[in-house]
């Protein structure tokens, strides 16, 4: 079963800086668009229908970002998404984004807390929810994200 997501995205002109870099707080909205869609075609739901029916969602409490390399414009890119980090009440995403040859331009770590919309606090996840992220999890060596760029740092030297 697959853990990893991924999808294909053209980096496009109005993304980027006079030189032909993508600006950075854009490498973050490819990467959450990708995440969401991810969600939705592999998780069975979107996070509105899921907030609509259970009145609870993911509130984002910490993003840790890497720029190991530009991205340029008019190139194409795949951005994977996985749950590295599950408990009862938070999860870590880890989205990389990668070129055609499998160099990592970027890491990103994304920290959630389970929150409840109408008590307006954090709680724990009921446990089908708890489950189904669960399922998802791909574990991996590193355990801080320094760890992690230090890893892909080192990977893509071999590439």
């Amino acid at each position: 079963m697959e853990k990893e997501f991924s999808s294909t995205v053209k980096i496009r002109f109005a993304d980027c800086d006079p030189i032909g870099h993508l600006n950075n707080v854009k490498y973050l909205e490819y990467m959450l668009n990708a995440r969401e869609d991810h969600v939705e075609q592999n998780y069975g739901f979107t996070y509105e229908q899921y907030t609509r029916e259970t009145g609870c969602t993911w509130v984002t409490v910490q993003n840790e970002i890497a720029y190991l390399k530009e991205v340029r414009y008019n190139s194409t890119v795949e951005i994977t998404s996985k749950t590295v980090f599950v408990d009862d009440l938070t999860a870590v995403v880890e989205l990389l984004m990668k070129d055609e040859k499998g160099v990592v331009h970027a890491v990103f770590w994304l920290t959630v807390i389970y929150f409840n919309m109408k008590t307006r606090r954090a709680e724990k996840m009921p446990e089908q929810t708890l489950q189904k992220f669960a399922h998802f999890l791909v574990e991996i060596e590193q355990t801080t994200f320094k760890e992690r760029v230090a890893f892909f740092r080192g990977q893509n030297k071999i590439k």
